[in-house]
């Protein structure tokens, strides 16, 4: 599938992929910064933004989707940043295509199964009946009876777009992620990648433990583990500026 992509800078190629239900403008800050060191490029996922949407919807498929962007775009060796299931896809992508990574960095992810955990934001988007939603604060107060972080919901509406005039809607596709929900939640356990890895994490998320470096260690034999203290699942988000540093300074070793 021929992913959406925006790209800035020069120099050796980088590529960020975002989490479930984001898109690559959720990226395009940190995008600007490592642009004065990399040609970076961020990417919707299919099903995302203004990609193509699909009805299969699984880590096989963004993976392929990955190394087709790749091979459209030329380029024989690239780093990888994945957030959230653009971690998992990027580990995936690694496991697979070793020989094509120089880098990889995972955050706030690791490789386990992650139960279903998105009941209530799905419950909570499924509500919203776009026929008479006239304003983002409408639609903000359906969630909030579902979804009571605020920072979760201004995500979300991060994808809300004017289909038309007096219409909102998502830019990415409900119904697929819905129907493929628990396959998003699958380890990402293929072979090790013995390439060079940072799996960075908030200190305030519970995505990845201590325990979870023991098989981080498992499936990626040269990885390191940081955390970024004072952020959460969003840490590029939440800290910028130590999520850039810590980033910069593992990419520019």
């Amino acid at each position: 599938m021929k992913l959406n992509y925006k790209r800035f800078g020069e120099g050796e190629p980088l590529i960020i992929l975002h989490g479930l239900m984001g898109m690559l403008d959720n990226w395009q800050g940190p995008a600007k910064e490592y642009a004065k060191h990399f040609d970076t490029i961020i990417v919707d996922a299919r099903n995302h933004g203004h990609s193509e949407h699909s009805e299969e919807f699984n880590y096989q498929v963004m993976m392929e989707d990955v190394a087709q962007l790749i091979e459209e775009l030329g380029f024989d060796v690239v780093s990888l940043l994945g957030h959230s299931m653009g971690g998992k896809t990027a580990m995936k992508f690694a496991q697979n295509y070793p020989d094509i990574l120089k880098n990889l960095i995972v955050a706030d992810i690791a490789p386990k199964e992650y139960p279903v955990h998105h009941q209530q934001i799905i419950a909570g988007l499924k509500a919203l009946d776009f026929s008479s939603l006239k304003s983002r604060g409408e639609a903000d107060k359906v969630l909030s009876e579902y979804i009571e972080e605020v920072g979760v919901r201004q995500f979300l509406m991060k994808s809300m777009y004017w289909q038309e005039k007096g219409k909102l809607g998502l830019r990415f596709n409900l119904d697929a992620i819905e129907k493929n929900i628990e396959l998003i939640g699958e380890a990402t356990l293929d072979a090790q990648y013995f390439g060079e890895t940072i799996f960075i994490r908030g200190s305030n998320s519970n995505y990845v433990t201590d325990n979870d470096y023991e098989d981080i260690k498992l499936a990626f034999p040269q990885a390191e583990l940081e955390t970024i203290e004072g952020a959460g699942h969003w840490l590029h988000a939440e800290n910028p500026k130590e999520f850039l540093e810590r980033t910069l300074a593992f990419l520019l070793d």
